[in-house]
């Protein structure tokens, strides 16, 4: 699985049904053998009756009880072969379903991957959720018709073929029983496939529901909004319920169907036989054959209206999967990528006037943070802009290239459930001496050494079992211990005391030196660390230079260094 994966095409997604051929497609070997497996299982169950007609015609009737004895030991040794190919056809089957089920996840989680930041602007983790929890399974189950399925419809010819050959009338029933039950089921699965829609919908939002109400519990708790959440969740779910309880209605109509229409089907073609066997049109093996046969395809019938049932949902689905994989990310390379610059180069973004010299430790400051945070986006290449790597436009290079060298350090990045050393080394692999480098970096030694296990220690999902500030100092080792060449990270002081500020600041400049690196931040302590600090207002930079030179020579920006002199004060 792992070396044979290649993700969807565009053309593969176009659909819900091309995206389930590609997952047969993407497997033939195995879905042949499972449909072979499929069918030869199924004819074995209509070897037997065969083979009972000859015990009864060949052995009982005249006495002879060695015919009798040699035909049931045909009929013991069919059943028992018969139970191996079963288990094989399973066996077969599970790994067919494992195989789709993990394709769907990997291309899910690819897509994920790709969209990056993206992908909360365009679709809530609840609905994400649900794709994986639920959507993932119905479409692997639906691939069952690919083994029993294709035996059904085989066998089913085959006895039809043999009834033929015993009474063409029996064999127009037979052959005209199997539509009947399509023309009668196929209305309810149109319908089943509706409601699921609406059903599948409603449980997505109300999963992404869950998963804010979840994540914002300790800020609903402060605001005093717990209960107003909690009655909005459970108006909602009643709303899923009675969507399911209509979604349950039409599908217990399709499971009794499944298992009534056979039995009505059995019954009229015994009750045929026996009136012909009455009239001696048919002998007395031949009626035993016949009632074998019509018992057999109890069997291809049900997996006929199952396997119907399966696909309906899955096309529901695959219809909410390939949404998800259709999705695209708002930054992506061009036809033409370039190279990178080969060396550290300055980065612009001609829209603020922002200029950021290799090398050097430069600081945004502004009123509105959202200023500051605008220019790392277009600098960081998570917005569209006109911005500059040196003599390339950045829009042009490689992203590739880009996050390898670019690492942009948001103050609400996610912290991953694990261990503190898994946290702060992220997708690399350094030794304890660097991780605990970055930790000194971030001030945050302390957070390690208050944990019991110490770097062994377990954080929840989100950092959920830290504070804000030492969530914020984890974020910021990590951002450390990538050592990329161009750090960009916003306010990563914000939510810390002045004393931890300051040796925070320390840390990074120290740990940064001759090294890229752009903070954006209004405190004194920060800024004074700077090696360039660059005085926005209005989306635009109005003044660059040392911080106590802008004191002197910009009254907007000593204003605004004083407000935040005071807020640190306060924290």
């Amino acid at each position: 699985m792992a070396d044979t994966f290649s993700p969807p095409t565009p053309g593969d997604i176009r659909s819900p049904v091309r995206f389930l051929l590609w997952l047969v497609r993407n497997q033939p070997g195995r879905v042949a053998a499972g449909a072979t497996l499929g069918t030869v299982w199924m004819l074995g169950l209509a070897v037997p009756p065969y083979l009972l007609s000859r015990a009864v015609d060949d052995g009982l009737r005249p006495r002879d009880h060695t015919a009798l004895f040699g035909w049931a030991a045909a009929m013991f040794g069919v059943g028992v072969l018969n139970a191996f190919i079963g288990i094989a056809r399973h066996r077969t089957m599970t790994k067919v379903r494992m195989d789709a089920s993990f394709r769907v996840v990997r291309a899910t989680v690819r897509r994920a991957t790709e969209l990056g930041a993206t992908l909360p602007h365009r679709m809530s983790a609840g609905e994400v959720v649900a794709i994986g929890m639920a959507d993932v399974m119905v479409i692997a189950q639906s691939l069952t018709v690919t083994g029993p399925g294709i035996g059904a419809a085989v066998s089913y010819l085959a006895v039809a073929a043999v009834l033929l050959s015993i009474s063409p009338l029996l064999a127009l029933v037979v052959l005209a029983g199997v539509p009947l039950v399509a023309v009668t089921v196929g209305p309810l699965q149109r319908r089943l496939q509706r409601v699921g829609t609406g059903y599948r919908d409603e449980q997505g939002e109300l999963t992404a529901l869950l998963v804010d109400v979840a994540t914002g519990l300790p800020v609903l708790n402060g605001l005093g909004g717990k209960d107003v959440y909690a009655a909005r969740y459970r108006r909602r779910s009643q709303a899923l319920r009675d969507q399911g309880y209509r979604v349950g209605s039409v599908t217990s109509w399709v499971g009794a169907l499944a298992v009534g229409l056979p039995a009505l089907f059995l019954a009229l073609v015994t009750w045929l036989a026996a009136r012909m066997a009455a009239d001696g049109s048919l002998a007395i093996g031949e009626l035993v054959a016949v009632y074998g046969y019509a018992a057999m395809l109890v069997v291809p019938v049900f997996f006929f209206i199952e396997g119907g049932n399966d696909v309906a949902r899955a096309l529901v689905a695959a219809r909410r999967v390939t949404g998800f994989l259709a999705l695209t990310p708002e930054q992506s390379d061009g036809a033409h990528p370039v190279a990178a610059p080969p060396s550290p180069a300055a980065l612009r973004d001609p829209l603020s006037g922002v200029v950021v010299r290799p090398g050097v430790l430069t600081a945004l400051a502004a009123a509105r943070p959202a200023d500051t945070a605008a220019v790392v986006e277009r600098l960081g290449r998570f917005a569209a802009s006109d911005a500059e790597w040196g003599a390339l436009r950045l829009d042009t290079v490689a992203l590739r290239e880009t996050r390898e060298r670019v690492l942009v350090a948001d103050n609400d990045a996610a912290l991953f459930s694990g261990t503190v050393r898994e946290a702060v080394s992220g997708r690399a692999d350094p030794d304890d001496a660097t991780v605990r480098a970055a930790i000194r970096t971030a001030a945050a030694t302390d957070i390690v050494d208050a944990l019991p296990a110490g770097l062994d220690s377990s954080l929840s999902a989100g950092g959920r079992n830290l504070s804000g500030g030492q969530r914020q100092r984890l974020r910021l080792a990590r951002a450390v211990c990538a050592d990329p060449e161009v750090l960009l990270a916003v306010e990563p002081t914000s939510a810390v005391d002045t004393h931890t500020e300051a040796a925070m600041a320390t840390g990074l400049r120290a740990a940064r030196t001759g090294r890229t690196t752009v903070v954006t931040t209004t405190s004194p302590l920060v800024l004074d660390r700077a090696d360039e600090v660059v005085y926005l207002v209005e989306g635009r930079a109005v003044a660059v230079g040392p911080h106590h030179e802008l004191l002197h020579t910009e009254p907007g920006y000593r204003a605004l260094v004083s407000r935040g002199a005071q807020e640190e004060a306060i924290r």
